[in-house]
């Protein structure tokens, strides 16, 4: 029996924008499978009448076929393509429980949530591709887990009779796990513990485990930290046997050492670090040469010198691959003993570096360079604040050295904006914290001359290994090396952040990388001190690519840098310890390293750093959460900074706390979700709360078990005048 046709909205189109037409056309033909149609009838039926979209829509109809959604059954005759086939792939699951599948073969696919067949975020799957499209995709349901991306979850006790149910702290995690009560552990209701997935039968909704750890109690610090950290696989503590291993590496400069290194002890050196830091990776030194030109080396704590590679130290560095900063810690990817004590770079103590040495004109241009390993003495340990103050007031300790440096600096950032760099910088969260971790305030990060400092010494000398080593003459096969990455963005997701930020009376203009870039650094510059200043540096980097590590070099597109790579880290970054192996090396004349074995670690490294990311977020969003749980009640002023079909995300102006509106509670009207203008409406009132607007709201409930924060919209309530700013004590992030 043949389909009813399903008919289209006839309302007349005068005018209709290419996205909007793709997604038209393709309902048309999901609604109609066993359909053919031209362009002609597909106007018909969509009914546009002006030429300018009756072209637009061969165009589509074309784009469709190669991208293989659609077959041309004859010229100009389409129908929607059989897609029934398989796929591998990684599922995603967002946040109304439905899920993409990015595919090995750069498709994705559209999984509804009833069709997960137990798969949870993260997983590598095998799909089954139906012909059915939903939400601009094919549909899919997943037929086999493959690969579980994580087996273990944290979350909270919940003890019936005789057994029990963890309830995960991971909202993308949407299952509770069975426990028995033999695999307990002991563990008490309502208590942390790390569990593991056993089992997971077709027929059960949940899984079954058990507990692997009991953490303890929730809402204590170090409780609270450590569940943070198992909930992203990290670790919290060194083996025992490692701390062993590590107390036997002597701190001892031997003759040899001293032989096979150039000498810069007698050259004017000093750090730069924050505050509270331990392990200073780098240094420089400063002096005059007697042609009047200036020398400065760029000095890195010599790690490989101590760690073997394929020792018990290496092999745990590789594994945890980055230290991982949480707002009360730091958890080192070294034992203390090499991070905070032999490799260091301490004051008034002979350290072994690897250093990048640089002769620089008064204009800061580059006339020679050399790269070696070194022994150095730092005179001085500055804080940002006492560099700062010494650039400031010009009065201070190594003062000649420190204004001549802070000089050339400022050439290297603006000759590197000239050439097209992008100057990001986000505004850092971080909390007066008492002795029991509880937030007592909140302050931010400046970025001022003595960041800056520091920061172009050490993009100049991550550049200047990079081009070394991958700058090669014609014909000539640049050696495998460890680059860090950054390529261009999305276009899709820049035109979006194009068009939303006109509704504030801004614009970034140009069509050239270089033209680009310079708009984006005038933006940033227009942005800065306003309400919407937060919102709209996030929604910019969220239209960028990702930066990582790659044996691939495609070059570092917000740096605007050709050749880039990080060597100036070794204490808290693998790949950094991957560069100065590889580094020496090769002056040493070395053979090609192998590229696919750099290449596997290069991938390694860039996941965990995410997931470091990901777990300083989480505790900087625990520690918001836990400092507004005293201020239920309290009304303050906030940007809407997220816009969903559950509610609206609001981040508070003094405190950058975010939270949500649930879209249940605007009673006011029934309020629907506009995707493509980032804006609730109501459909009576044709009231708009939209991305950027303003609002107060009411402290209404926090949960910190989910790290959560519920608001209420308030209208005409005094504001109470609630100041968090404090000054920041800056910290270095490169």
């Amino acid at each position: 029996m043949k389909n009813k046709k399903k008919k289209h909205d006839k309302k007349a189109k005068k005018g209709i924008r290419k996205k909007d037409l793709i997604k038209e056309i393709l309902a048309l033909f999901s609604a109609n499978p066993s359909y053919t149609y031209n362009y002609k009838q597909i106007a018909k039926e969509l009914n546009i009448k002006d030429d300018g979209p009756r072209m637009m829509i061969t165009e589509v109809l074309y784009e469709l076929k190669f991208g293989g959604t659609l077959e041309e059954v004859y010229t100009g005759k389409f129908k929607l393509k059989a897609l029934v086939g398989y796929a591998i792939g990684l599922i995603e699951i967002n946040n109304d429980g439905t899920a993409i599948v990015a595919t090995d073969d750069n498709r994705e696919i559209f999984i509804p949530e009833f069709r997960l067949n137990h798969a949870l975020h993260g997983d590598r799957v095998q799909v089954l591709i139906s012909h059915r499209v939903r939400r601009n995709l094919p549909e899919g349901e997943v037929v086999k887990v493959i690969e579980r991306a994580k087996r273990n979850f944290v979350g909270t006790i919940s003890l019936e009779r005789n057994y029990a149910f963890l309830i995960p702290d991971n909202k993308q995690m949407p299952y509770d796990i069975f426990i028995a009560q033999k695999d307990l552990k002991k563990a008490k209701n309502g208590q942390k513990v790390i569990a593991r997935i056993t089992d997971w039968p077709a027929n059960m909704k949940n899984p079954n485990g058990e507990v692997i750890e009991v953490l303890g109690n929730p809402g204590v610090n170090e409780v609270e930290m450590h569940a943070i950290l198992a909930e992203f696989d990290l670790p919290y503590r060194f083996p025992v046997e490692l701390d062993a291993v590590a107390n036997k590496i002597s701190e001892t400069i031997t003759t040899r050492d001293y032989n096979q290194r150039k000498d810069f002890r007698d050259i004017p050196t000093f750090t730069i670090d924050p505050v509270d830091a331990k392990d200073f990776d780098d240094a420089l030194s400063f002096k005059v040469l007697p042609n009047g030109n200036y020398e400065v080396g760029v000095h890195i704590a010599d790690v490989t010198h101590y760690v073997e590679p394929n020792s018990p130290i290496d092999m745990e560095a590789i594994d945890r691959a980055t230290s991982v900063y949480l707002v009360d810690r730091c958890v080192p990817m070294l034992p203390e003993r090499l991070s905070n004590f032999i490799c260091s770079l301490r004051p008034n103590e002979e350290k072994l570096c690897f250093s990048a040495v640089f002769e620089m004109s008064d204009t800061a241009e580059i006339l020679n360079t050399w790269f070696g390993r070194t022994v150095i003495f730092s005179k001085r340990r500055f804080t940002y604040e006492e560099a700062q103050a010494v650039i400031e007031t010009r009065k201070g300790d190594m003062l000649n050295e420190i204004l001549k440096l802070h000089e050339l600096a400022q050439i290297l950032r603006k000759n590197r904006y000239k050439t097209g760099a992008i100057g990001f910088e986000r505004t850092e969260v971080k909390f007066d914290l008492d002795k029991t971790g509880k937030p007592l305030g909140v302050f931010f990060k400046e970025n001022k001359e003595s960041n800056q400092l520091i920061e172009e010494f050490m993009l100049l000398a991550n550049k200047k290994v990079a081009e070394l080593i991958g700058r090669v003459k014609d014909k000539q096969r640049a050696k495998p090396f460890v680059y860090r990455i950054h390529d261009k963005p999305n276009p899709e997701k820049f035109d979006s952040f194009r068009n939303f930020i006109t509704r504030f009376g801004y614009n970034v203009e140009g069509g050239t990388d270089k033209q680009i870039s310079k708009s984006l650094n005038k933006l940033m510059d227009e942005v800065k001190g306003k309400k919407e200043q937060n919102l709209i540096e996030t929604l910019a980097l969220r239209s960028m690519a990702k930066a990582r590590y790659s044996t691939n070099n495609i070059g570092h597109y917000g740096l605007a840098f050709q050749h880039y790579t990080h060597f100036t880290s070794p204490i808290r970054r693998y790949p950094d310890m991957m560069v100065h192996r590889l580094l020496a090396h090769y002056l040493n004349h070395g053979a090609p390293e192998d590229q696919q074995t750099l290449e596997k670690l290069c991938k390694h490294s860039s996941e965990m750093e995410v997931r470091a990311t990901e777990a300083e977020r989480a505790s900087i969003k625990y520690k918001q959460v836990e400092f507004m749980s005293d201020k239920i009640g309290q009304t303050f002023t906030g940007v809407i900074s997220g816009v969903a079909g559950f509610g609206l995300f609001v981040e508070l102006i003094d405190s950058k706390c975010e939270g949500m509106v649930p879209i249940r509670e605007l009673d006011d009207d029934f309020y629907e979700f506009d995707e493509d203008n980032y804006c609730l409406v109501g459909k009576q009132t044709a009231k708009k709360f939209q991305l950027g607007d303003e609002v107060k709201i009411e402290v209404w409930r926090t949960n910190l078990a989910k790290k959560h924060l519920d608001f209420k919209l308030v209208s005409d309530n005094p504001i109470k005048q609630t100041s968090f700013k404090k000054q920041m004590k800056p910290r270095r992030k490169r």
